[in-house]
């Protein structure tokens, strides 16, 4: 007798197997990052600085041919350079409005909270959303320098190497957790065969696909779809005498990954033998 294979897609549609694979939920802070490499950017082609001047600091009109100044108190000095002994030039670039500081706080602020607290519905989306592009529209507008200055020169300012200092090690510490130690725990499908790894640096365990029930659950629109592009988690229920439940949290593309576990939960290889 000769080898044969029994399933119900046609040969070559399926890959040999489908690997999946959980991500933390640090996945979803990219937007900060992202947020603060585009804030530094654009705060260092606004090209102003930042003057660090001790208290009681005036600023005065017209002061020496008509030049607006900052006047020192008495005894009082600017920030020396220790290399000169001179007064610090002014070299911290910063934006001339501080709206760029507080879009990249609200930024944040709604990462950590749809990372930490699950939003269902889509008026609770909207809602965050319409929070986003609001605070996105005063700043560019320049109206959040008034806003703030009404509650008390309230002003949100962050310099371009501020923005950098939290953004690229938060990217670096991203890109190593997504690519490297994300992709340590994972299952893989194959004909007949479940592969399960679920922690780093614990070995991996194999169960029979007959009877399996795989499902996803994507409740959360905004961490879902927005944050993490139809990503959702990944419920595996297996059959038998030691039925176990498994669960892989923020799995990218979802939908098109069951879709293909599905098929290929129809497709066993039979081996006949004489």
């Amino acid at each position: 007798m000769s080898q044969g294979q029994e399933q119900n897609a046609p040969v070559g549609v399926l890959p040999r197997e489908i690997r999946v694979v959980a991500h933390s939920s640090l996945f979803y802070w990219w937007p900060v990052w992202a947020a603060g490499l585009l804030l530094a950017g654009l705060t260092w082609l606004d090209g102003h600085r930042l003057a660090i001047v001790p208290p009681g600091t005036q600023a005065v009109e017209g002061f020496d041919g008509g030049r607006d100044a900052l006047v020192l108190p008495a005894g009082a000095h600017l920030p020396r350079d220790p290399a000169t002994g001179k007064p610090r030039e002014p070299t911290l670039r910063v934006a001339g409005r501080s709206g760029y500081g507080v879009v990249f706080a609200v930024v944040a602020f709604v990462v950590v909270f749809v990372t930490n607290v699950t939003v269902r519905g889509l008026w609770s989306v909207i809602a965050i959303v319409f929070v986003l592009i609001v605070s996105l529209i005063l700043a560019l507008a320049g109206w959040w320098d008034d806003i703030l200055e009404a509650v008390g020169h309230a002003h949100v300012y962050v310099n371009a190497l501020g923005y950098l200092a939290i953004s690229v090690p938060l990217l670096v510490l991203w890109l190593v957790v997504v690519l490297f130690f994300d992709r340590k725990t994972y299952m893989v499908f194959s004909p007949g065969q479940l592969v399960v790894r679920q922690e780093i640096g614990s070995g991996e365990a194999a169960f029979d696909t007959l009877g399996m029930v795989v499902e996803k659950r994507r409740g959360d629109l905004f961490r879902h779809w927005l944050l993490g592009f139809g990503s959702g988690d990944l419920i595996v229920k297996t059959a038998g005498a030691t039925a176990r439940q498994f669960e892989m949290r923020n799995v990218l593309f979802v939908g098109d990954k069951v879709h293909l576990i599905q098929q290929m939960l129809q497709t066993r290889e039979v081996v006949r033998g004489s």
